[in-house]
């Protein structure tokens, strides 16, 4: 596993920082990586791995599945009836044969199945490799190491730009919200291995370590970015503290219930509040404000969006034929509106109802646990920071962004049934 090892933490690395940058290939290279981690995995996996597998995966393996499938589904050729009507037209136009496929671009919905693949290889490659808890925790540490240095960028541009060039504020905002949750579970591991009696002056290093980057994912996210991606943070957060508190406590399934109730009562009356907030259609009420046309060109846009979508990754271009403004791309104001628009409501409701699932999954992983809680329980307060983020911004549409978040999703799922040791 030592290949697989290292490929998963430069597909992490490499993805992360050359988007930062700027660089065009920081993608290619991060699902170069995640092909590499795969074949190094089924190379070297033993039967006691798959068994691991096996049990991480036991509330739905196939779920994930369910998104490249649908994406692979809008490559087939169909009638031009059940296709996209650009086919149609394009028969009209210069002939062709009668068939033509769901998706407006091909060569776009091919490039979103790909990234859909590596997620998914990513995914599965993690509940393998961090079964070692020592691997676990080098990579929750290069995963807040790494989110950690975007928020910090964000914030050193937004105080100084000259101190530090300008990174896309979406991508550095999801990552920063996804730091902020993976720096509290290293603070929280340094105060669990202080408590298990081990080397005080490492624990207090990796503790501070952990504050630091939770003080820049905060003030990036809190301070800096826009209100609903804080309330999105806030959520993890309290997700966190609920599950804190339950095991601390040691509470009955009965006051335990009771508890996440409330909770989840209380959630659903903020987000109830912030939804009345907005107008017009549901998938706009969450975003940035824009301009009267953009928005008027957004909501035609989503109007007519048939059941199965445009094609997954066609925003950009089916955008072309709305916008009102020759000179200006029409770009997905959030995940949830590109999404709906890519795959339609069957689409984005397969996309909720898996991350929904993941988070419950992991949300009662976290419960089991024990001591080792804060990988699953992180992992759940990202999914749900990302859960409410993808209606508010569109940094999950980032390669970048969607490598770390199946990287996160493994590492919980795998260290919330893996036993300390193992090997």
């Amino acid at each position: 596993m030592s290949l697989a090892y290292f490929a998963l933490i430069v597909s992490i690395v490499s993805a992360s920082t050359l988007e930062i940058a700027g660089a065009k290939f920081g993608a290619q290279l991060g699902m170069m990586a995640a092909a590499l981690s795969l074949l190094a995995a089924t190379a070297s996996a033993r039967k006691a791995d798959y068994d691991h597998y096996v049990r991480a995966t036991s509330w739905g393996r196939w779920i994930p599945i369910a998104l490249p499938l649908f994406i692979a589904a809008q490559l087939v050729p169909l009638p031009l009836s059940a296709a996209h009507p650009i086919w149609a037209s394009t028969r009209d136009a210069i002939g062709g044969l009668p068939f033509g496929p769901i998706t407006a671009d091909i060569g776009l919905t091919v490039s979103a199945l790909l990234l859909a693949l590596a997620a998914i290889s990513l995914l599965g490659v993690t509940i393998l490799v961090v079964r070692n808890r020592s691997r676990a925790e080098l990579v929750l540490f290069v995963l807040s190491g790494v989110t950690a240095v975007s928020a910090l960028m964000l914030d050193l541009h937004r105080l100084s730009p000259a101190l530090a060039g300008a990174a896309p504020s979406d991508f550095t905002t999801t990552l920063a919200g996804l730091g902020l949750m993976l720096n509290l579970a290293v603070m929280q591991f340094a105060a669990e291995r202080a408590e298990t009696h081990h080397s005080m002056l490492r624990s207090v290093a990796i503790g501070l370590c952990g504050l630091m980057g939770a003080l820049a994912s905060a003030l990036a996210v809190f301070g800096l970015s826009g209100t609903n991606s804080a309330i999105a943070a806030a959520f993890g957060i309290v997700l966190i503290l609920l599950i804190l508190v339950i095991r601390r406590l040691d509470l009955s399934p009965l006051a335990a219930g009771a508890l996440s109730a409330a909770a989840l009562i209380g959630a659903a009356i903020v987000l109830s509040f912030l939804f009345e907030k907005g107008t017009g259609p549901v998938l706009l009420r969450l975003v940035p404000d824009m301009g009267a046309e953009t928005r008027a060109a957004l909501e035609r846009m989503l109007t007519d969006t048939r059941w199965f979508g445009a094609g997954a990754g066609t925003f950009a271009a089916v955008g072309r034929i709305y916008q009102s403004d020759v000179g200006a791309a029409l770009t997905a104001p959030s995940t949830a509106t590109a999404v709906f628009a890519g795959m339609g409501w069957i689409g984005l409701a397969a996309a909720l109802a898996v991350s929904s699932i993941v988070l419950v999954r992991l949300f009662f992983g976290a419960l089991q646990r024990g001591r080792d809680s804060f990988f699953p329980a992180a992992a759940a307060a990202c999914v749900l920071f990302a859960l409410i983020q993808s209606l508010a911004g569109p940094g999950l549409l980032r390669p970048a962004a969607i490598l770390c978040l199946s990287v996160i999703v493994g590492l919980g799922l795998s260290q919330s049934i893996s036993q300390s040791g193992s090997r």
